[in-house]
């Protein structure tokens, strides 16, 4: 699933956000990259960079300086929409919050960032996912019909669909019960093996961070010795 190189490569990144009390320093001389199939853990405390680093990681966010490389391609080279291509079927997101769309049924959460991209069977990838997910009998159901562990489930769903070849995760498990956030990570966690994708995870739950193959801890913006 890769392409010339691995998956995710930071090398020496900063970030750098204006606030009303002057620029501040989000991440400093981050280095950090991720093998192909290799599940990584991000830890911290709050505030230490995690959420930044998937931002800049995936593209959302420029860093100040510093590279970002992607299977091989050099993010900074690419324009706002090179990166969306370079990104599409390659790399899916998994938020806390589930940002489903409210106005469509599961299955139409699932298929309807395939269809946008082209997939002609769209809607029988989407089926077999939710299927995937113990989703098969609330394909029609709006997102306010569906429990928080459901509502991920579909997002899991939906970020899985396109096959990527890597998947960032955030705090995937963070609004969810316990039950319900065994659920998901055991999901979460067998899907991607099946599926042979790299995995960038942040999260705050210890058990959850030592199923992962390799933990990196931030602290401050830097990677904590």
């Amino acid at each position: 699933m890769s392409d010339a190189g691995p998956p995710l490569v930071l090398s020496n990144v900063c970030l750098t956000l204006p606030s009303a009390a002057g620029p501040v320093d989000i991440l400093r001389d981050l280095s950090f990259s991720v093998a192909e199939r290799e599940r990584v853990a991000v830890t911290g405390p709050s505030g230490s960079g995690k959420s930044s680093l998937i931002a800049v990681a995936a593209g959302l966010e420029r860093p100040t300086s510093g590279w970002v490389t992607l299977f091989g391609r050099e993010l900074s080279k690419l324009d706002e929409d090179g990166r969306a291509r370079l990104r599409r079927g390659r790399v899916s997101l998994v938020f806390q919050a589930f940002h489903l769309l409210p106005n469509m049924t599961a299955l139409e959460n699932v298929s309807a960032p395939m269809e946008i991209a082209g997939a002609a069977d769209a809607e029988t990838v989407a089926r077999g996912w939710l299927d995937r997910v113990g989703l098969s009998a609330r394909l029609k159901h709006y997102p306010h019909q569906l429990s928080g562990g459901e509502q991920q489930r579909v997002a899991l769903a939906r970020a899985l669909a396109p096959r990527p070849a890597l998947l960032f995760a955030d705090e995937p498990t963070g609004n969810l019960d316990g039950v319900n956030a065994a659920h998901v990570a055991d999901l979460l966690f067998g899907l991607v093996a099946e599926e042979g994708a790299a995995l960038v995870l942040v999260t705050h739950d210890e058990a959850l961070a030592a199923r992962a193959d390799r933990r990196v801890r931030l602290a401050d913006g830097r990677v904590a010795p």
